[in-house]
């Protein structure tokens, strides 16, 4: 795979403890936590699913577990991660669609997957491209189909842990309140956006939104 022209954070930050993230994310309990997205999600054996930010691909390897009769894709700028994807699903014996590109620019037609999943991802993007994303996301959804999110929410610096307080340390998650999300949703033109959960993690407190494609 051809690297990007483009810039990205990498799923670890950086592109050389790449090694480092499915560990350290399934210490800081990040298998319960997509389960938990997941399981919000309800997704069906007719579905076509899309996880944008897929990196190294475990989110995919679980609904494939789950659903193994779901259409599964996932897309992420990293070529690195992606390879760690496929590695993943062939040692499993699953199967899934692998691309290459931004979730601001999604390389599918309009209305074309009945559920669009992100995970520890929307904190990595730039604001400028949050709403571009979210806009993208509703553009291929079909109607009636859902967004699900899962991220970090705004930390409290008091009460939150060294290694919170450390993921927390990025500017990019300082707008990242409900209510901003929120309304981001709404300004993408997705309907009746809202917090549906939250969870408490090692890496401090995780946020679960859903908003839906109107018809």
């Amino acid at each position: 795979m051809a690297e990007t022209g483009r810039t990205y954070l990498p799923a670890a930050g950086y592109h050389w403890s790449l090694a480092l993230y499915d560990p350290l994310v399934k210490l800081l309990g990040g298998d319960a936590a997509r389960a938990m997205l997941l399981e919000q999600a309800a997704v069906r054996a007719a579905h076509r699913v899309l996880d944008i930010g897929c990196g190294t691909g475990s989110l995919l390897v679980m609904i494939k577990r789950k659903y193994p009769e779901a259409e599964v894709v996932g897309l992420d700028p990293d070529p690195r991660a992606l390879a760690r994807a496929r590695r993943k699903g062939q040692r499993s014996r699953i199967r899934f669609q692998l691309d290459q590109g931004f979730a601001d620019e999604l390389p599918y037609p309009d209305e074309s997957f009945d559920r669009v999943l992100s995970s520890f991802m929307f904190h990595h993007l730039e604001n400028s491209l949050k709403v571009k994303t979210l806009r993208e996301a509703r553009r291929v959804l079909k109607p009636g189909g859902r967004f699900h999110l899962m991220d970090f929410a705004k930390a409290d610096s008091v009460s939150a842990g060294r290694i919170a307080r450390w993921i927390h340390s990025s500017p990019r998650l300082n707008d990242n309140s409900e209510a901003r999300l929120v309304s981001l949703m709404r300004e993408a033109g997705l309907s009746d956006p809202k917090g549906i959960g939250s969870r408490s993690s090692h890496a401090g407190e995780l946020a679960y939104y859903q908003a839906t494609a109107s018809g």
